[in-house]
């Protein structure tokens, strides 16, 4: 990968290497250290170095956030304790009355927490298809404050042109929030195309070894980061000090576990689009794919996250799929290094009711691969004996 809106002098892998890392300056340890502490001591009130109480500030912690705001090209990164606990964030900086445009098609616990948990305070969603953007454009109203994207999206890998929301948002005085966990910074960087907040679920690629469970939001605006922060500190959904190492550990190997998701991710796509018992594939790197063109300019590969469905449409069939694989582990999550399959309608999905779920084309037979890095020979091998 070439170092294409990296701003940095450096190739972006070996930005993704050396983003945030200080050698530590008392001992020379070239890995962040772990500092497991809950408080901090002063030498008279209010005197410090920096650092108070563990809650609001934390050393690696702060490491974390430096290297995250490095990995999408913006000024501030935060970390929070889940992907869930940073989208709350988001959600918390709107008031009773505010509105939310966002897709059709996303993660069932961002569902979940919209409609569960905030629309009983007065805020309201209104679901589109965001990959026309004119659909975006005539639900903004005067009340519109947020834009909420995933792109591709959760699971049916949709393409938005952020760009272009990004363009409606700033008319529309809103902000513009994108979902990136499925492409990771290293495919894809929300803020260099407009977007106010890049959001991930850290526990996916930046993490990437199904370790650890955080959150992150980057961002440029120092005022938006200053009311984000208030949040974090004031609800206190931070990461302790060990995940926050984790994912510092995690990130160091972020491109080249990219690139492997990638190359296996595309010779995946191609062999299931190519299997007598396959209905449908959803990938955005198929050249006729609806968001292909879209995808082509905004991201620098295709990733290995990949849905499916059998010609065999019923439930019994696919629950045949998803208990016969010996590599792909059945299981939620994703963007680990090991391959895993997964069905959304019971799963990730399950709190999205059915009606809306068929509705946005998420059928009971979809089934979901995170394809991970091992030799996708082996890969392909268990695909083929559990479809038959």
């Amino acid at each position: 990968m070439s170092s294409t809106d990296n701003n940095s002098p450096w190739g972006l892998g070996t930005k993704i290497i050396h983003a945030g890392a200080v050698p530590d300056p008392s001992t020379g340890a070239i890995m962040t250290p772990i500092y497991q502490t809950s408080t901090y001591v002063q030498t008279a009130p209010g005197q410090h170095k920096g650092y108070e109480y563990a809650r609001s500030q934390n050393p690696t912690r702060k490491a974390l956030e430096d290297a995250l705001a490095i990995l999408e090209n913006g000024k501030y990164g935060l970390a929070f304790s889940s992907g869930v606990a940073a989208t709350d964030a988001v959600i918390k900086l709107l008031s009773p009355g505010d509105e939310v445009i966002c897709a059709s098609d996303m993660y069932g616990g961002t569902y979940r927490l919209f409609t569960k948990i905030f629309e009983k305070f007065g805020i309201k969603f209104i679901y589109v298809d965001t990959t026309n953007a004119a659909n975006v454009q005539a639900a903004v109203t005067a009340n519109t404050k947020l834009i909420w994207l995933e792109t591709p999206t959760n699971p049916l890998m949709n393409i938005t042109d952020i760009a272009a929301v990004a363009a409606i948002s700033k008319a529309a005085g809103s902000l513009l929030c994108v979902d990136n966990t499925f492409a990771s910074p290293y495919l894809q960087n929300p803020l260099n195309l407009g977007a106010d907040i890049a959001m991930h679920s850290a526990t996916k690629y930046l993490g990437g070894h199904s370790d650890v469970i955080q959150g992150c939001l980057m961002m440029n605006d120092t005022d938006l980061r200053d009311k984000l922060y208030f949040i974090q500190k004031s609800c206190g959904a931070v990461p302790g000090p060990m995940d926050c190492f984790l994912v510092l550990r995690g990130i160091k190997t972020l491109h080249v576990r990219m690139q492997r998701h990638c190359e296996n991710g595309f010779a995946i796509a191609h062999y299931l689009r190519k299997h007598p018992k396959i209905e449908k594939v959803y990938w955005p790197g198929f050249a006729d794919n609806a968001g292909y063109a879209v995808a082509r300019k905004q991201m620098r590969g295709f990733g290995g996250m990949i849905s499916f469905t059998l010609k065999d449409q019923t439930i019994e069939a696919a629950n045949k799929v998803l208990s016969s694989t010996k590599l792909f582990a059945l299981a939620e999550s994703l963007g680990g290094v090991e391959s895993l399959i997964n069905h959304p309608a019971s799963m990730t999905h399950a709190s999205i009711p059915r009606e809306e779920r068929i509705k946005n084309g998420l059928s009971d037979g979809l089934i979901r691969l995170s394809v991970g890095i091992e030799d996708v020979e082996d890969l392909i091998n268990d695909l083929e004996q559990a479809i038959g």
